[in-house]
């Protein structure tokens, strides 16, 4: 089971077990980490579920692709690493994935 941190402006950080197969939206939510909605429901139909994902996870992803770098420009504080939570699909191998939470998304 893949453990994810979710890194939180003025809080403490956030660890999340998340199961195999589950988007880090999913896992997100399920966790109630805060600032992470998901109102699309996964769908890449807003960006609700917008993290910065750090650097050294980022360059392991797959890039964007036109449909979320679309919806990444509605992102609260986006940056070169944003990400949609939603497309972002867990697997074993993404244990200790790490992802801020905008300020001004919380």
């Amino acid at each position: 089971m893949p453990t994810i941190r979710f890194i939180l402006p003025g809080l403490e950080d956030q660890y999340v077990e998340a199961e195999p197969g589950q988007t880090v939206m999913e896992a997100a939510i399920s966790a109630m980490v805060p600032g992470v909605i998901g109102e699309c429901g996964g769908c890449c139909c807003c960006a609700t579920c917008h993290v910065q994902v750090e650097p050294a996870w980022f360059r392991r992803l797959e890039p964007a692709d036109e449909m979320e770098a679309d919806m990444l420009e509605f992102a609260v504080e986006p940056v070169e690493t944003s990400r949609l939570g939603c497309q972002i699909r867990l697997t074993e191998e993404f244990d200790g994935f790490t992802a801020r939470i905008p300020e001004d998304q919380m």
